[in-house]
């Protein structure tokens, strides 16, 4: 049986059915694909605007809201955007369906923060992506972001079939880039007081998470 994937939207549609969402929004805010493991929002510090690149199905940008911050989020699977405003729109957080680049580009607004948890940073060209962040965010906001830890060797973007190899042509790219290849990309950008680092999972044989945090200068 062939998978039906035929454009991206598609893939991550595809990504958010049959999964329920439960969430303790006091501690639902977190950067690694451990439960209850690794820093919190406290990455983000204290804004009162944030912006989420690739939100999924809007947990993060529930807890923020819930929290009192002014929490927003971009994705582009309509499913997903479409569970996250059913699930949280009574908090007050807002999603906006679309590609992240395009919706930073024509936006004229800005926000203390804007971070990504496993989310567009991971599937975006940094080249393009961060100076586009850089300028949405005030000046001395943060960007914030995790994905998996890179695979030693690995650098630039690495290439996925979103349909599988039986499914038609559909890819993504994910971009690997070690902590001090990532500090790089940042400062050139213009950003400050970045720092990267390789979170390790609980169990030190397990796949860890790559998180990042910057400031605009």
């Amino acid at each position: 049986m062939t998978n039906p994937t035929s454009t991206i939207p598609e893939y991550w549609d595809r990504c958010a059915q049959g999964v329920t969402v439960e969430a303790d929004l006091d501690a639902a805010f977190g950067w690694t694909q451990w439960d209850d493991h690794g820093p919190g929002s406290e990455l983000l510090g204290d804004p009162s605007t944030a912006l989420e690149l690739g939100c999924g199905r809007g947990v993060e940008v529930a807890a923020l809201a819930h929290r009192g911050v002014k929490a927003e989020g971009i994705d582009i699977s309509p499913v997903q955007v479409e569970q996250a405003r059913e699930l949280w729109a009574p908090l007050g957080a807002c999603f906006h369906q679309g590609d992240a680049i395009e919706f930073l580009r024509e936006t004229d607004r800005s926000w203390e923060a804007i971070y990504s948890v496993w989310g567009a940073v991971w599937f975006t060209d940094p080249n393009v992506l961060l100076p586009l962040v850089h300028d949405r965010l005030t000046p001395g906001g943060r960007l914030a972001f995790s994905h998996a830890e890179p695979i030693p060797g690995s650098s630039g973007p690495q290439g996925m079939y979103g349909g599988g190899f039986r499914g038609r042509r559909v890819w993504l790219h994910q971009w690997a880039a070690h902590p001090a290849e990532w500090e790089h990309l940042l400062r050139t950008t213009g950003f400050v007081d970045s720092r990267v680092w390789v979170e390790p999972a609980p169990d030190p044989e397990m796949v860890g998470t790559l998180i990042g945090v910057a400031h605009a200068s």
